[in-house]
């Protein structure tokens, strides 16, 4: 077998799980009502069916206090039972083990949701929810205990097969046991025996709630990563102790906290197994089965942390969410057939970030299983004849969905190769990654019997003359003059141009930033490589205003400044001036409305957004009697739009 280790069986406290893939606890703004949903018995069904050998729930609050966020299945109603039998019902029938998670978030909750108090240990605002909390009495401990039990019963009641304890980045029980964040002076605050007071009372209550013939484990913060926090060495300690209280069956493991949430979520620029030397530090003082997780998108990357003994079970979380079946693609040999997750995190950490239900870029179907999920492909009815102008991943993605069905495909892109703008974006530096968004569909798409023609100018005229009975444009955007005076003149470019090295960047560089996003940062970073001096003027309050919800932001500014990228913020750009050496840059602060200007350049760079090229449907309109357009020739957009519009009219066409 090429995976020996990884499909191997790995006994957690009483259940044997089938696999040492592990679908790992995140959010999905899925709940309703605080309860559980169908969208959830689907959602993680669907990663059963793909193979997962273990699947964790996200958190359930265990109190009334621990409100994160709005969509919070609350455990310790007696409410949540019967929909948690339909999930578990509904996962099993894969032979597939499911775990619950209970938490309660302490000091990162938002009382304004409750209206109750925060609870933590020490009156400590969290860094990101800025409230401060309450400074828990021993009776509010005594009462969390009850509510971790009450809630535990009915986890077991709901037929799950075990229950994981939050302890890691957003809990209550890192917070008491953090010197970060718990500052007291009673027997819960101190030293480490008294830290650990409290979280050894919610472990206890559990295990008293559910017994001892019931598997229970912890979900540990490895290391927090910042001064002053719980180190490597001292959460190997906890866990030794957390073993020796002979409570507990298993330690899952993440990494940072909120004061460093870039680390808890890890971007394409945070490196592939970035936890992996964690999980093997933890290991090696612990007989319990460990958990790694972290970047870990790949079954071959997987295996390598078993054969070496780093890890006993491998925690997927984005990678199963943008491929459910990724373990039986590769437990099949099938690796050409996975839909590797790149860690863009706009469509999943980024849409939880603006409250917002889950999704993923390259999977539509996420949220949306029932309608979408594995098998409900229809094949279509009457066959015919399509053809799909422009081949970037939203035009790939209507041809594929739309070959998969039965039709008689055509692909047709002006470029030399697949991928439309993506083949640009992932030239920006820390970008590459994005490039597998092509990899992943281009063999799809060959699968799926299409015929992709390329290096060819599709006019209105040889449409009409093909005799297609659909078509489907998909010839995205372009960046749109700019209204800036002087926008035209010498030395001004697009990041579009540089990146493709249409054009010579002189050494001193200014880039006016409206954009916000990865376009700017990442040309930026790619002159700044080459050794340019680069200056960033922008209208935002900050460079990256659209990097924070998928947690690019801190490391990009890191990046920048360590290369010497300087940064003026709140200004518009009215006019460029000038010949190049000596380009002049006016405009005035968006709050001051106090005018400056910026000179001696030698090129200027605008990132000033994108407009749709539709000249070729407006040219068809009318005239083909089934006529689709999708993504950024309906509207510049991010590519998860287009992928969405490109599987959605390829499923119905």
């Amino acid at each position: 077998m090429m995976f020996e280790n990884l499909f191997s069986p790995q006994k957690l406290g009483k259940v044997e799980v089938k696999n040492r893939i592990s679908f790992q606890p995140h959010l999905t703004n899925f709940a309703e009502n605080c309860l559980p949903s169908e969208r959830h018995m689907y959602y993680w069904g669907e990663r059963a069916k793909g193979g997962a050998g273990l699947i964790t729930t996200e958190e359930m609050s265990v109190h009334p206090t621990d409100t994160a966020y709005e969509k919070l299945v609350e455990a310790f109603h007696p409410e949540v039972i019967p929909g948690f039998r339909k999930i578990t019902d509904y996962v099993h029938q894969y032979d597939t083990k499911m775990f619950c998670q209970l938490n309660h978030n302490g000091q990162q909750c938002d009382g304004s949701i409750s209206r109750l108090p925060v609870w933590a240990p020490s009156a400590v605002p969290d860094i990101l929810f800025r409230e401060t909390p309450k400074a828990m009495e021993i009776e509010d401990i005594e009462e969390v205990c009850r509510y971790f039990a009450i809630s535990a019963e009915h986890v077991r009641q709901g037929g799950f097969d075990g229950i994981e304890l939050q302890f890691g980045h957003s809990s209550l029980a890192r917070q008491f046991l953090s010197p970060l964040t718990n500052h007291r002076q009673d027997e819960f605050g101190g030293s480490l025996e008294n830290r650990m007071r409290a979280p050894l009372m919610f472990i206890a209550a559990v295990r008293k709630a559910v017994g001892n013939d019931y598997t229970l484990g912890i979900r540990m913060c490895a290391d927090e990563m910042i001064p002053g926090g719980l180190d490597l060495a001292q959460v190997q300690e906890i866990c030794a102790l957390f073993e020796a209280s002979g409570l507990i069956d298993f330690v899952d493991l993440s990494i940072a906290t909120f004061y460093n949430l870039y680390l808890v979520e890890g971007s394409m620029h945070t490196p592939l197994g970035y936890t992996i030397p964690l999980a093997a530090g933890i290991r090696e003082k612990v007989e319990l089965p460990v958990f790694c997780t972290g970047r870990i998108n790949d079954p071959v990357m997987a295996e390598k942390v078993l054969s070496a003994g780093q890890a006993d079970m491998i925690g997927m979380c984005r990678a199963l969410i943008c491929d459910p079946f990724l373990p039986k693609k590769a437990e099949e040999g099938r690796l050409e057939d996975i839909r590797y997750c790149i860690a863009c995190n706009q469509g999943c950490i980024g849409r939880m970030g603006i409250n917002l239900s889950l999704g993923c870029v390259q999977n539509p179907a996420v949220g949306l299983e029932k309608k979408w999920g594995e098998g409900t492909l229809k094949p279509a009815p009457i066959k015919k004849k399509v053809m799909v102008v422009g081949g970037g991943p939203g035009g790939m993605w209507a041809a594929k969905m739309a070959g998969r069905r039965g039709h008689d495909v055509t692909l047709l892109d002006r470029s030399d190769t697949l991928g439309g703008q993506v083949l640009t974006a992932m030239k920006g530096a820390g970008r590459d990654e994005f490039g597998v968004i092509i990899r992943n569909e281009k063999e799809q798409v060959d699968k799926a019997g299409v015929k992709v023609v390329l290096e060819t100018e599709v006019s209105a005229d040889s449409v009409l003359q093909s005799g297609a009975d659909a078509v489907i444009v998909a010839t995205g955007s372009k960046p749109k003059p700019h209204p800036v005076g002087g926008a035209d003149g010498p030395g001004v470019c697009n990041v579009w141009q540089v990146l493709d090295q249409e054009v010579e960047v002189g050494e001193k560089v200014c880039l006016i930033d409206y954009d916000g996003h990865h376009r700017a940062t990442a040309t930026a970073e790619y002159l700044a490589d080459q050794g340019k001096k680069v200056h960033i003027i922008c209208s935002s309050l900050f460079i990256g205003a659209e990097l924070g919800p998928t947690q690019d932001l801190y490391l990009t500014r890191q990046r920048l400044l360590g290369k010497g990228v300087t940064f003026t913020p709140d200004i518009a750009v009215m006019e460029v001036s000038g010949e190049i050496g000596a380009k002049t840059i006016k405009g005035f602060n968006v709050y001051s409305n106090v005018w400056d200007e910026w000179s001696g350049y030698d090129s200027v760079v605008l990132a000033m957004g994108q407009e749709v090229d539709d000249d070729l449907y407006f040219s068809l309109k009318g005239k083909v009697k089934e006529l689709h357009r999708i993504g950024d020739c309906v509207a510049p957009r991010k590519v998860d739009m287009a992928i969405w519009e490109g599987h959605e009219v390829g499923r119905t066409i």
